[in-house]
């Protein structure tokens, strides 16, 4: 088979884009050859001539490390001091029109020479400033190991990102000609590519219809052509001002856009965009309303969302893309004296339905005062409006009380466009269904209201593009005959919980919601929980407890804040007309019992503060129980209609469901579990208690629409026989790539493999185990026979052994890929380790730390394990691999029967680690003949400010009296012999300076 070449790519490449009308220039290879070409430009632009003077000033004015203020800088007007003291207000590219700017494509540019060895494949300039970077790559490439290569390259000495033009970089294009993928540069904060938080998200181009256009050549035609980029950067990509961070759009959510600024432009009716859960509505809604900003035709754009917590969120949302683009309205007269207000800055309101509603109501503030001082109500107030052209957006348009409001405002607003957004729409079959036990409720189509669908992104298509995970369900089968709802039920449910969460959750590593039927069925649920697990803990001293909280909304009594939350939680708002002070008491309960727990101080009164507590709390499960103790975070959330909708959580992974749920309802729900994290998070978990496997195949027909074999295989991950053969599969590619290289297969002869690329199959190989472990280690349905298969398959022990070996390979060879870079073979290369895979939420510091003490002493117990399965243990986690070689040695300096304790340990390991890099500096100072008390002079100004000084380090070897090139040759040894050291003392935090010598 022939390969082809990287550079045959590229030259093709290039000549795609001159047809594309770029102009080749192999002149500009180097920094000066791009600043001069960018001089001319920008003197063209401006129509000015800089002196040699006034051009170096500029170039210090615009180059600037941080990427976002440069992104900042080229999208707007500037002031330049020239030498004669008069300002020139310039810009970098033609704003205005994007389209007439110069498209120029360069290629094998070298930046600092002396520095640095990159060669920049491919790179695009507009208007003489490089703001597209291609890398082609010949391999079939994962998108996280493209990814990681621009990291390296940015982490790279002398890479001229942050000392160059090269600082205004905007995308990223990374191709192997087969698969193209796009991504947005950012900051390193938000550009550090981390195995745990996948910080970067990578995109797939698509069509209008979704499907993917991932041929570098068709990629060329529809993303590079000179018009659609400029507008790609100018017009779809997002500065996120509050996090500093670009984003830029999916192809969806630009579809969406466009559909809606078009139908406004053509005024072309009304329309709705179905873009599934989880699909980053809230920033095409945003970009959508932003870009209305500027069209004259449009009096007012409002952003209508439902609930008081969904204003406080989207509004957030909003200003978080742009500081103070949207203002709190707290009530209707300042949404109304926004509404007449002729600000710029009011033009974009974000609101509610019910002010909205309160504003268009004609009894609003006519009481019989009102009428006697003739006094306007807010109707009469916003006459004025009445003919003008209003844009409204909802956000989820299928609210209950919707339908009331949405005829007063189409009768109000004549001239009015709605545009709504739905994860969910409303079909025919799901018009009418229960939301309450017992009572029907029914709702408009999507259709009647909005006309006609815009552009639509499912939750198939979602599944797809991996923007979000399918789902597991386990439906439950009690051992013993019971009646649903009953109390028999209740208890069988509860403890099957307790039995399978930790599988569940992949040990305490996501946390689950529970969707209780009432509110008395929640709070019956949560006294269940407590009995049991008080009585697991008389059985177990070493049994804990999971962390189980509650929320519902209390009885209203006139409450505003509380009729607001309940306007959309049908069931809650129906419980709590029955026996209200049960209800009440219960809850002070509930909420006490928190308040222990937590160590707050909630009320009723302000029931809000509890509630955002609640979601806070679910959402820092992200923290590792060393940043965020277990203690503080909860384990399953007990709810009845709060949180089903509208709450996201990437640390979710569970939803137990003991009630009917059906429709958009149901995808809804299920959907709390799918958000997308990395590899040790394969699906989301749905655990149903009841017969609902008809409710949920109509569910997913309808919203698939597809038949149900095809929905189940696109929403449904394959069931336990399936993985387990795949995993046996997997198993025997291991034991066949062991005999290939003439070796048994067994943990023990991997370090026998010969040369890197032998190395690299095996962990291209042992991979692909892990994966599908892990994804059966979260399967709560499988039988004994199941587990015995895959016990046989690979013993646990063996497979920890494995686990152990991979990591030790794993990290010889990362280290070879950033010492060789591109002089090591391709396969080792494109390696992708993926480490997130063999890390575990239950093998952490404290973990360790306790199985130590245990070992230490005399008496038995069922959690000791002998010196060998202690080091079996730590190897086989990423988690303490930096800490690993010193926990291990330092195992060995203990004897059992010595009975330390805890605190004895930790002391004593701490005293362990200071010796051992005392011994190190010792060494190291001896070895480079310079004296102990500078050294640790030198590293301890380094620990104390993160911060890597070279000149520091001139001057702790300036006693030594070296000429230049012997000085560089012993920094280079010293450094060599440092780094270890330095990074270990670091416990992974970040030394600014320190990549240069890495």
């Amino acid at each position: 088979m022939n390969i082809v070449k990287e550079a045959d790519i590229e030259y093709g490449f290039v000549g795609k884009l001159q047809d594309l009308k770029y102009t080749y220039r192999k002149d500009i290879r180097t920094k000066d050859a791009l600043e001069l070409n960018f001089r001319q430009k920008f003197e063209a632009l401006n129509r000015v001539k800089l002196t040699d003077t006034e051009f170096d000033k500029l170039l210090t004015e615009i180059v600037n490390p941080d990427v976002f203020k440069t992104s900042n800088r080229l999208r707007k007007k500037n002031t330049f001091i020239r030498e004669d003291d008069t300002p020139l207000h310039y810009t970098l590219v033609n704003i205005k029109d994007w389209c007439k700017n110069d498209f120029e494509v360069i290629n094998q540019l070298r930046m600092n020479t002396e520095n640095s060895n990159h060669r920049y494949d491919v790179i695009l300039l507009i208007n003489g400033l490089p703001l597209v970077q291609i890398e082609l790559k010949t391999l079939e490439i994962s998108p996280n190991r493209a990814m990681q290569q621009i990291v390296d390259y940015k982490n790279d000495a002398g890479n001229g990102y942050t000392n160059s033009l090269m600082c205004f970089m905007q995308l990223f294009i990374v191709s192997n000609q087969s698969r193209t993928f796009y991504f947005s540069n950012n900051n390193n904060k938000h550009f550090a590519f981390n195995a745990d938080e996948q910080f970067l998200p990578v995109y797939t181009l698509a069509k209008e219809d979704n499907s993917k256009i991932e041929n570098l050549f068709d990629f060329a035609d529809k993303f590079l052509a000179k018009c659609t980029l400029g507008e790609m950067i100018s017009r779809y990509m997002v500065l996120v001002e509050t996090e500093q961070k670009i984003m830029v759009m999916r192809p969806y959510q630009i579809y969406a856009v466009k559909a809606i600024v078009d139908c406004i432009e053509q005024d072309r009716g009304n329309g709705y965009i179905w873009h599934t859960t989880g699909s980053g509505k809230t920033l095409t809604s945003f970009k959508a309303s932003t870009l209305l900003k500027d069209n004259d035709d449009i009096e007012k754009c409002l952003f209508v969302v439902d609930r008081k917590d969904l204003d406080r969120q989207t509004r957030e949302e909003f200003n978080k893309f742009q500081e103070g683009s949207v203002e709190e309205n707290t009530n209707t007269e300042t949404l109304v004296r926004r509404m007449l207000s002729t600000d710029y800055a009011d033009k974009v309101i974000v609101t509610t339905i019910q002010k909205l509603g309160l504003a268009l109501n004609q009894n609003s503030k006519r009481n019989k005062q009102q009428k006697e001082d003739n006094k306007e109500t807010y109707y009469d107030r916003l006459a004025p409006l009445k003919d003008k052209r209003v844009v409204f957006i909802f956000d989820e348009c299928h609210r209950s009380q919707f339908g009331d409001n949405h005829e007063a405002i189409v009768e109000f607003f004549p001239k009015a466009q709605l545009f709504g957004f739905t994860g969910t729409p409303i079909f025919e079959e799901n018009a009418t269904y229960r939301t309450i036990e017992g009572k029907q409720a029914s709702y408009k189509t999507t259709e009647d209201v909005f006309q006609k669908e815009l552009h639509a992104y499912t939750i198939t298509n979602a599944i797809e593009d991996r923007n979000v995970l399918k789902f597991h369900i386990d439906y439950f089968k009690p051992e013993k005959k019971v009646t649903v709802g009953d109390d028999l039920h209740k208890l069988a449910v509860a403890k099957a919980i307790l039995d399978k969460h930790d599988k569940a959750t992949h040990h305490k590593r996501f946390n689950a919601l529970f969707a209780t039927a009432s509110i008395n069925d929640a709070i019956q649920y949560f006294d269940t929980f407590k009995k049991l697990q008080a009585e697991k803990l008389k059985e177990d001293e070493d049994y804990k407890p999971l962390q189980i909280a509650c929320v519902f909304s209390p009885p209203a009594e006139g409450n505003k804040d509380i009729q607001q939350i309940q306007e959309d939680l049908p069931q809650e708002k129906a419980d709590n007309t029955v026996e209200p002070n049960k209800k009440k008491e219960a809850l002070n309960t509930i909420i006490a019992d928190y308040n222990t727990q937590y160590n707050t101080n909630h009320r009723i009164a302000d029931f809000d503060l509890y509630y955002q507590d609640v979601q806070t709390r679910i959402k820092d499960q992200k923290y590792t129980n060393a940043d965020y103790p277990h203690k503080n975070k909860i384990d399953v959330m007990i709810v009845v209609d709060m949180l089903l909708t509208g709450f996201d959580s990437k640390y979710l992974n569970t939803l137990y469901v003991d009630k009917n749920l059906k429709y958009h309802g149901l995808i809804q729900a299920y959907s709390r579990t799918n958000r997308v994290i990395n590899a040790t998070k394969p699906y989301g978990n749905i655990l149903v208690f009841r017969d609902q496997e008809e409710d949920v195949n109509k569910a997913m027909i309808r919203f698939s629409g597809a038949k149900i074999e095809k929905a189940k295989e696109i929403w449904l991950v394959d069931a336990a026989p399936k993985v387990i053969e795949k995993y046996k599969e997997a198993v025997t590619n291991l034991n066949q790539f062991m005999e290939a290289n003439g070796l048994d297969c067994s943990p023990s002869e991997v370090s026998n493999l010969k040369g890197d690329e032998a190395r690299a199959g095996f962990i291209n190989v042992f991979k692909e185990i892990q994966r599908y472990k892990t994804q059966l280690d979260q399967y709560t349905d499988l039988e004994e026979t199941q587990t015995e298969t895959i016990e046989a398959l690979l013993a646990e022990d063996d497979l920890r052994s494995f686990k152990s070996v991979y990591l030790d390979t794993a990290k010889r060879l990362q280290a070879e890929q950033n010492k060789k870079g591109d002089n090591i073979p391709e396969d080792v290369q494109q390696l992708d380790f993926e480490f997130v895979l063999f890390s575990s939420a239950v093998i952490d510091y404290d973990y360790i730390i306790g199985l130590i003490a245990t070992y230490t002493q005399d008496k038995p117990s069922k959690h000791k394990m002998t010196r060998e399965e202690l080091i079996n243990l730590l190897g086989s986690s990423a988690n303490l691999m930096d800490e690993r070689e010193g926990i291990i040695a330092y195992i060995n300096t203990l004897e059992v029967g010595s009975a330390l304790d805890e605190k004895d340990i930790n002391t004593g390991y701490q005293k362990f680690k200071d010796e051992k890099s005392a011994k190190e500096i010792q060494t190291i100072a001896e070895n480079h003949n310079i004296t102990e008390v500078s050294l640790n002079a030198f590293i301890d100004e380094i620990m104390n400010r993160l911060i890597f000084d070279g000149e520091k380090l001139t001057d702790l070897l300036a006693p030594l009296e070296l000429g230049w090139k012997d000085r560089s040759v012993k920094e280079k040894g010293l450094m060599d012999e440092l780094l270890p050291l330095l990074n270990k003392l670091a416990q992974g935090r970040e030394i600014a300076g320190l990549n240069a010598y890495e």
